[in-house]
Formats: structure tokens, sequence, C-alpha cells
């Protein structure tokens, strides 16, 4: 399993009349948390696609728990449970200032190759990163 933590501060225009973040930004807030990890890898969004290959989501499954707030620290957990193939699946916890658990959700995203427009396998410096997490 890999697993990172990333911190985000919601920000004033983030946010609906009431100060909570409006419901479409988490899916940013998730982004965000799976850019970092890949990062923290030395991996990076730009390189894959340099190299041939983007990443498009294909499902985002969303929980509510308690509302993310204007200037709150929130926490993103992102995991990977498992070895990405052609689709690499994602889940994400979000925990606010207290510590609270927010928000859970999931994404799963597929590789895709530019030239064909079709589903293929990561690139293998990709594989060769996250390799050490899941043996």
């Amino acid at each position: 399993m890999f697993e990172h933590t990333t911190r985000i501060r919601v920000r004033y225009g983030e946010t609906d009349q009431m100060g909570y973040m409006y419901y479409g930004n988490y899916a940013e807030f998730f982004e965000v948390g799976r850019v970092e990890m890949l990062r923290s890898l030395g991996l990076t969004y730009s390189g894959m696609e340099a190299s041939g290959i983007m990443m498009p989501v294909l499902e985002l499954h969303s929980k509510y728990l308690k509302p993310a707030r204007y200037d709150e620290e929130i926490t993103v957990n992102v995991s990977m449970a498992k070895m990405p193939g052609v689709k690499i699946h994602f889940k994400y916890d979000l925990y606010n200032e207290r510590q609270e658990l927010i928000h859970v959700a999931e994404t799963l995203l597929v590789f895709i190759n530019m030239k064909t427009n079709r589903p293929c396998l990561p690139p293998q410096d990709f594989i060769d990163k996250l390799k050490p997490f899941f043996e």
C-alpha cells in the first residue's frame, strides 16, 4: 500500500455563502493530493504527458460527512491499495483541523496512450517507483 498526506487551506473563493467549501471544489483537493502523492515519488503528470501518457478520471465517488470551512487547513490522505495496471484507484480521507473525518472519496483513472487514444499500461518508471510499496 502506498499513502501520502497533503495539507490544503480552504480559500474564500472556494466557499459558498455559508462559509462551507462548495461541493464541486472537493475534486480539486483530490487532484492536489494525487499530484503531490506522485510528486513525492519523483513522478509528474507533465512528465507522463511528455512521454505520451495521460490519466483521465473514469469514476468519482464522494461522500460528504461534515463541511470543510473557510480558512481551515484540510488534511488530504491519499492511498493506493494495489499496484496499478491499465487503471489506477485512489482513496481519499479528508480531515479538518480537529482531526475529524469530514469526507471520503475514491477515483478511478485510466492510463491512455495519447497517440492512439487507447488504454495502456503505465510507463515503466512509474511501475518501478511504485513496486516497492506493493511487495
